[in-house]
C-alpha cells in the first residue's frame, strides 16, 4: 500500500507494532484527528463487518429501522418472507433519507417523505407519483440499492463496500467461545444508551483491560478478581477473554446474587467465569451465566461515541413471576459510567501536546492485541487478526 495513503505515517506506528513487551499505545492522532477518523470510516467500518443490532429489533414483516453503518446509513427491514435484509437508506428520486437514523416504522411499502416514492419490500420501485412521462425511465433500475447483510447468532453485520470476506472467516474461531450460550435463543430485556466524549477505540481499549479495575472499580472488584482469568488466540478480527467469578458470586452484580437462571448448556467451569469478547470494530459481548450483555459502540467523530447496551436473558427468566433485570442493569450502570468517566478523561490527555504513547504492560495483552490490529489496518487497509503476544 502506498504509504501517502496511510492515515498515520508509518514511523508513527512503530512503537504500536514493536513486540509485546516494547510495544506502546497509538499516537495521538488516532484519537483526534477527523482525517484519520474518516479513515477509518471507510476502511475499518465500511470495508469490513459492523454490527448494526439484533434480528429481534424487526419482530413482523414489514419492520424496519434506520442506522449508521460508517458514515453511512442503513435501512433494515424484514420482508415478506421474514428474512431480514438491508438497502442503502437513500430514495432513488433525490436522495432523502427513508429513515433517520435511529427511527422505526412497519408496513407493507416502504414510502419516501419528501416526494412521497414508494417501495416494495424487497427493494423494488412500486409508485413514483406525478413523475410525468418520461420514455426512458425503467422501474427496474429504481430499486432501493441494497446493502450486504449477515445474521450471526441473532445479530446483524452489513457490509457497506460488499467488499469483505464473509462474516464466518471475519469472526473466525469466535463461535466456539459463544457457542454454548446460545445467544439467538435470548430475550432482550433491557438496554441502556451512552453518548461518551471519547474516540471509539478507546471505548475499546479500556473494555479489554482491567488493569484499572483497582483504582476505578470497587464493585466489580467485590465479586470477581481483577487479575484473573486468561486471554484468547483469535483466528479471526477479535479480542478477548475470561475473568473468575469470586467464590460468593454467581454473576456480575451488587450483591454477586443473580436474579434469573443459569443459562442452559453450560459448562461447570462457564458458570463460574464470565467472558469479555470484543468483535472488531463494535460488538462487545459480555457473557455471564446468567445473561448477555453487549455494548454496540457508534463512532460520532474523532472525540464522541455512542454506546447501546443491551442485556440478553434466557426466555424462562422473563417468563418468571416478578423477574427484574435491574440486578444487572444496576451493576452494569455504575460500571459503565464508571468507565465512560476514565475513557473520557483519556480523551482529554490524548488531545494534549504532551502526550506521547506510554508503555502497554504485561496485564494489557488483549490492549496489544487490539492496539496491534488498528496499526496493522492502517498499515495494509483492511481489519485481519490481531497479533497474539
Amino acid at each position: 500500500m502506498d504509504t501517502v495513503l496511510l492515515p498515520i505515517e508509518r514511523a508513527r506506528l512503530e512503537g504500536a507494532l514493536a513486540p509485546f513487551g516494547a510495544s506502546t499505545g497509538l499516537p495521538g492522532e488516532a484519537y483526534t484527528s477527523p482525517a484519520t477518523f474518516a479513515w477509518e470510516m471507510r476502511h475499518f467500518f465500511e470495508d469490513s463487518w459492523v454490527c448494526v443490532g439484533r434480528s429481534a429489533d424487526l419482530p413482523q414483516a414489514g419492520d424496519r429501522r434506520a442506522v449508521k453503518a460508517g458514515a453511512e446509513s442503513a435501512l433494515l427491514l424484514r420482508d415478506t418472507e421474514g428474512t431480514p435484509s438491508a438497502f442503502f437508506n437513500v430514495c432513488r428520486h433525490r436522495g432523502h433519507e427513508l429513515l433517520e437514523a435511529g427511527e422505526t416504522a412497519s408496513g407493507e411499502r416502504v414510502a419516501c417523505p419528501y416526494h412521497g416514492w414508494e417501495y416494495a419490500l424487497d427493494g423494488r420501485l412500486r409508485s413514483a407519483p406525478r413523475l410525468g412521462r418520461r420514455a426512458s425511465f425503467q422501474v427496474g433500475e429504481h430499486g432501493l440499492a441494497p446493502m450486504r447483510l449477515s445474521e450471526w447468532n441473532g445479530w446483524l453485520f452489513v457490509n457497506v463496500s460488499g467488499a469483505a470476506p464473509d462474516l464466518a472467516r471475519h469472526l473466525g474461531n469466535l463461535e466456539e467461545h459463544v457457542l454454548a450460550y446460545a445467544p439467538a435463543g435470548l430475550v432482550s430485556a433491557a438496554r441502556q444508551s451512552y453518548l461518551v466524549r471519547a474516540n471509539w477505540k478507546l471505548i475499546g481499549e479500556n473494555y479489554h483491560e482491567c488493569y484499572h479495575c483497582p483504582q476505578i472499580h470497587p464493585e466489580l472488584c467485590r465479586v470477581t478478581p481483577s487479575d484473573s482469568g486468561e486471554n484468547y488466540a483469535p483466528t479471526g478480527a477479535w479480542v478477548g477473554g475470561s475473568m473468575d467469578l469470586m467464590e460468593h458470586a454467581q454473576t456480575m452484580s451488587m450483591s454477586g446474587r443473580s436474579g434469573g437462571f443459569p443459562l442452559p448448556g453450560l459448562s461447570d467451569r462457564q458458570r463460574r467465569q464470565v467472558y469479555y469478547l470484543g468483535v472488531f470494530p463494535n460488538l462487545y459481548l459480555s457473557l455471564h451465566p446468567d445473561y448477555v450483555l453487549t455494548h454496540r459502540v457508534e463512532p460520532i467523530g474523532p472525540d464522541s461515541s455512542r454506546v447501546e447496551c443491551e442485556y440478553l436473558f434466557s426466555p424462562r427468566a422473563l417468563a418468571g413471576d416478578g423477574f427484574d433485570p435491574s440486578y444487572a442493569t444496576e451493576f452494569w450502570d455504575v460500571t459503565n459510567k464508571e468507565d465512560w468517566a476514565a475513557c473520557e478523561s483519556v480523551q482529554r490527555g490524548v488531545s494534549s501536546r504532551a502526550f506521547q504513547p506510554g508503555p502497554i504492560s504485561g496485564p494489557e495483552d488483549a490492549v496489544y492485541q487490539f492496539v496491534t490490529m488498528v496499526a496493522d489496518g492502517y498499515v495494509t487497509g483492511r481489519v485481519s487478526r490481531p497479533r497474539v503476544p
